[in-house]
């Protein structure tokens, strides 16, 4: 049997989770997920200039806020750098690494003339072969012993076999001079002893593999499946910038979009499953696979985000949809709602999230419910006020009064109403809109009554007449 898939995500907590990190995460969370895996989470902290706790505060409300929950505890890079020091002293030992004594002006020398000569200016350390007894006392690195002759084949499940020639790897350092891992040796430590089987990351890492693939070989360990993803551009096919606008998980959150429709548009952007565009997670952790995910950049399209939002806040249950709210609120720097019109929000849900993309659009909708009398119209409500002939609205309230407080009976009564005052009922609706919800474009106002209650109704219709 084979073994159980591991995937994982490891970001560097440099700032937030970027939305192309985002899809990353997604695709390693789906892949691991739909095949009864675990989905593992590292922080690649080694960089501590510009590590901060807050980045990694940033990361994981990014990852929270979409949903991709990670299996164990979180690992820490930096913590690991004991153990990534004593594989390269293994390899020491072995015989497959070397101490490298040349100084930063030798090296730079040796790069200045091959440069000169028109040669390759990798470097080439002449203590690769030198005997233990010609070492100096002096300060030194630890370089893996790269393969000279050959080649080396990542074998890429998106970008198929890729071919490096090994005269073109130098012998990379694992330890610097003063004991510290260097970060290539840190990750392929810390893939291995996680387990991970699969490592799905971008392609700017492509490169990476081939010099990775000299740890595990010289360690005797598995090689991963590789999985080198195409990075996301924007809409003019340049690389995905803060020209572009929001790159951060979390803008997207303050900006009202569902979390769902954000996995939905982030399953999309590279990897299909046939013609599907919607779909929910269970499905998506069901269809993907690595030998969909395209090989070209795909191109961030807001308005098809915008789309996927609104058709998941249609079908996402009520209450559910209540909590999300309250989070984008927070997000937003905005003050959540009180406990009476959250609840009131939930109640009116039905008939506020068919034509919402995004929560803004949904909280405008439901400004009748969430606003207290007396009401105060804006300023296109505010006409159809002025347009209403005086008194219609009067003689209305006291039918009200008595009426059943039922869809279909308030339906009759008011195109009954609107008929016997020789109008039509798109003219009364219009002024009743803007005085039971102060805006022009609301739920319908049987809804809007039904929600609101015979009592509150009433008196919304009585601060209009006087």
């Amino acid at each position: 049997m084979s073994k159980p898939v591991v995937t994982r995500f490891a970001p560097s907590p440099t700032g937030y989770l970027h939305i192309g990190g985002a899809r990353t995460a997604l695709f390693n969370w789906l892949f691991a997920r739909g095949r009864g895996g675990k989905f593992l989470l590292r922080i690649e902290d080694t960089d501590r200039a510009r590590s901060t706790p807050e980045a990694t505060a940033a990361i994981l409300q990014g990852m929270n806020w979409l949903g991709l929950d990670h299996d164990g505890e979180i690992v820490s890079q930096f913590e690991g750098a004991k153990r990534h020091a004593e594989v390269a002293e293994q390899l020491l030992s072995e015989g497959k690494a070397y101490k490298c004594f040349a100084t930063q002006e030798e090296i730079a020398a040796f790069r200045d003339a091959a440069k000169a000569e028109g040669k390759s200016t990798l470097y080439r350390s002449p203590w690769r072969d030198a005997s233990a007894e010609s070492h100096p006392d002096a300060p030194y690195v630890i370089r893996i012993k790269a393969p000279q002759d050959g080649v080396t084949v990542i074998k890429d499940q998106v970008q198929g076999d890729v071919t490096i020639q090994n005269d073109q790897l130098d012998d990379m350092i694992l330890l610097r001079s003063d004991g510290t891992p260097v970060y290539m040796l840190a990750v392929v430590v810390d893939d291995h002893d996680m387990g991970v089987t699969h490592v799905i990351r971008g392609d700017d890492h492509l490169n990476n593999a081939a010099r990775q693939m000299m740890i595990y070989t010289a360690m005797g360990w598995d090689i991963p499946v590789w999985a080198h993803i195409p990075l996301i551009h924007g809409a003019d096919g340049k690389k995905l910038s803060k020209r572009h606008g929001a790159l951060g998980a979390q803008e997207y959150q303050a900006m009202g979009y569902s979390a769902a429709g954000m996995r939905n548009y982030l399953a999309r952007l590279g990897w299909s499953h046939g013609d599907d565009e919607f779909f929910t997670d269970a499905q998506a952790q069901a269809w993907f696979g690595l030998e969909a995910i395209g090989k070209s950049p795909a191109r961030f399209d807001t308005k098809k985000l915008e789309n996927l939002s609104g058709q998941h806040i249609a079908v996402s249950d009520d209450a559910a949809l209540r909590q999300e709210i309250q989070a984008y609120l927070i997000a937003a720097g905005k003050s959540p709602l009180d406990d009476v019109k959250s609840a009131n929000l939930e109640r009116a849900m039905y008939c506020l999230k068919d034509r919402a993309k995004t929560f803004p659009d949904l909280l405008e909708k439901a400004h009748f419910v969430l606003t207290s009398r007396p009401v105060v119209p804006d300023e296109k409500a505010a006409k159809a006020l002025v347009n209403v002939s005086d008194g219609i609205l009067a003689q209305l309230t006291p039918q009200l009064q008595s009426a059943s407080w039922a869809r279909d009976d308030l339906e009759a009564l008011l195109n009954t109403f609107a008929e016997a005052h020789d109008t039509k009922f798109g003219k009364l609706a219009a002024p009743l809109r803007a005085v039971l919800a102060g805006r022009a474009a609301t739920p319908s106002v049987f809804d809007m009554m039904l929600i609101l209650g015979r009592e509150e109704t009433m008196a919304r219709l009585n601060d209009s007449t006087g």
